[in-house]
């Protein structure tokens, strides 16, 4: 945590295609070593194949897949008196979000597709659905979380 003063957030602009601040977000989010062309050929190829398999609006399934896979809450570790507790506690929303990205590309890069484009549009329309990969990693913190419900009072 930073001693002096809070570190100026940076205004993020929307991307040129769909003009929507949460797709360029994710777009820096999937991409890597400051390839930016090539996360946006990636990421726009993968809506275009989200269209073309459900023909629907392809930002409607992307903002319902990032939805259905944000966490609402998830579990911290706490040391408390020589022993650690994992302290279930709620998720901000750029947090929920962000883990959200984190997840929908990871498990997108571990599918046995051909080409990333059809990894993470597969991914998409999966999550869209509430199935895959990336909704099994909300519902086990979820499961998580509900389990150690018992140590909530630790949270301070």
């Amino acid at each position: 945590m930073p001693r002096r003063r809070k570190a100026a957030e940076r205004e993020i602009l929307p991307d040129p295609k769909y003009k929507s601040k949460v797709l360029s977000t994710f777009i820096n989010c999937v991409m890597k070593r400051g390839k930016k062309s090539i996360a946006e050929k990636i990421v726009y190829g993968a809506l275009d194949i989200v269209a073309e398999k459900t023909k629907k609006d392809p930002m409607e399934i992307f903002v319902g897949a990032i939805t259905n896979v944000k966490p609402l809450v998830r579990v911290l570790s706490k040391r408390v008196g020589g022993s650690n507790y994992q302290i279930p506690v709620e998720v901000p929303p750029k947090i929920a979000q962000a883990l959200g990205f984190r997840w929908i590309i990871a498990y997108a890069r571990k599918r046995s597709e051909k080409s990333m484009k059809q990894r993470l549009g597969l991914e998409l329309i999966a999550a869209y659905k509430k199935e895959g990969a990336s909704i099994k990693k909300k519902e086990d913190t979820h499961k998580m979380a509900e389990a150690n419900k018992a140590f909530a009072h630790l949270k301070w």
